[in-house]
């Protein structure tokens, strides 16, 4: 089943406040009703004693920032309504058959009017698959073209589902992390994170094949960022306390995220079988970040909310993917954000910015973060707002 405007205001408003780092909300441990997880301080510690590389010391600045074709061509497609017409999230995973599958959240389907609003009426989902083959964009949904759903959920007793990171198996494969919330009281915010899975989805069809459980019982939400090292992958995730987001490092054995007995958990010093061992690595990320390779060492892309709705896009370094990451040079500045952003609105937020490695040209990025407002009438009356933006960003490197 879809929603209409009241889903849009429970989903898209209150996604995009929770995960810009606003204080409105009661997701995180707290709120989800989890235990607390044990924290080291930030920085402690690298991965078995990772050397030095020639990140060590450098300061990484932004020489260049200019928007990318693809917000072009996602806003060429949006306007058409054929589909998807605006969402956030905003990961990508590159497919065996050489295309792209971007994957969304909360997402508004078409129609669109021609002065650039959208009816009450329109499908508001909490999970959706954009297919990219070349220029060519399409949408997958659950449902039927008639009745479009939520490729998962929500559930009967109306917890709601949103998309994190995805990869791609040995097999080809698409696996998303799945983050589940729901309503623990009567009040608009009387809502949090309950838990976390692994859907497997078939791409052209939108169908779920299989789910897994992920570990949900420490209060991290395990779906932030998945990065293929060798034969592992290493998982990236937040706990999100509210005000205060910090990074949390896992890594599955062998590369199956469904194998729960592979999984060891970064505690500062070493890897361990303990999820509640888990350090905090870096505070005041977003609840979507990348960490990807970057020359000899590794790039971690972020939010910074340690301002609530900050428009900060910031960079942080290390020579190992545990940390310490140093640095949080600022490379961007979202101009869409409050009164005197872009839109003259003091609604409007941004959030949740990452890096889509498989699109980077040498020290040229592609970034992309996600744009909404705190009053959901401008989501129906400029379809621009709620979509994400693309943009390329050139590091320079110095010591």
């Amino acid at each position: 089943m879809h929603t209409t405007r009241k889903g849009a205001l429970a989903g898209a408003l209150a996604c995009g406040i929770a995960l810009s780092g606003g204080a409105l909300t009661a997701t995180g441990a707290a709120a989800a009703g989890v235990a607390p997880t044990a924290a080291h301080a930030a920085g402690a510690g690298t991965a078995g004693g990772a050397g030095s590389c020639s990140l060590d010391g450098a300061t990484v600045t932004a020489s260049g920032v200019a928007p990318s074709p693809l917000e072009e061509t996602f806003t060429a497609y949006a306007d058409s309504g054929a589909g998807w017409t605006g969402a956030d999230s905003t990961y990508s995973v590159p497919l065996r058959d050489g295309s792209l599958a971007w994957i969304f959240s909360d997402t508004f389907l078409g129609p669109v009017h021609p002065d650039g609003t959208r009816p009450e009426s329109t499908p508001f989902l909490n999970n959706s698959i954009v297919l990219q083959r070349g220029d060519e964009l399409s949408t997958v949904t659950g449902g039927t073209p008639d009745a479009p759903e939520s490729i998962v959920g929500p559930d009967a007793d109306g917890a709601w589902h949103w998309f994190g990171a995805g990869l791609t198996t040995g097999r080809g494969d698409l696996q998303v992390g799945v983050l589940e919330f729901a309503r623990f009281g009567p009040g608009t915010w009387d809502w949090g994170w309950s838990g976390s899975s692994l859907a497997t989805v078939d791409v052209d069809t939108g169908a779920v094949e299989r789910t897994s459980p992920l570990p949900s019982g420490a209060g991290i939400q395990w779906a932030s960022w998945y990065q293929r090292s060798g034969d592992d992958v290493l998982v990236y995730g937040v706990e999100d306390r509210g005000a205060e987001k910090f990074v949390h490092v896992a890594k599955a054995l062998g590369g199956d995220l469904a194998d729960l007995d592979r999984w060891r958990y970064w505690d500062g010093e070493r890897w361990v079988r303990d999820e509640a061992a888990s350090a905090r690595v870096l505070p005041g990320v977003a609840n979507e970040y990348s960490v990807t390779p970057y020359r000899d060492g590794w790039l971690l892309v972020t939010q910074d909310t340690s301002v609530p709705f900050s428009s900060e896009i910031k960079a942080y370094t290390s020579c190992s993917p545990t940390g310490p990451f140093t640095g949080g040079a600022t490379v961007h500045r979202m101009p869409e954000v409050g009164a005197g952003g872009s839109y003259g609105n003091p609604d409007v937020i941004a959030y949740n910015a990452h890096e889509h490695p498989e699109l980077r040209d040498g020290d040229t990025l592609l970034v992309t973060y996600n744009v909404n407002s705190v009053d959901p009438d401008d989501l129906y009356e400029d379809v621009s707002i709620y979509r994400p933006r693309f943009v390329e960003i050139t590091l320079d490197v110095r010591h």
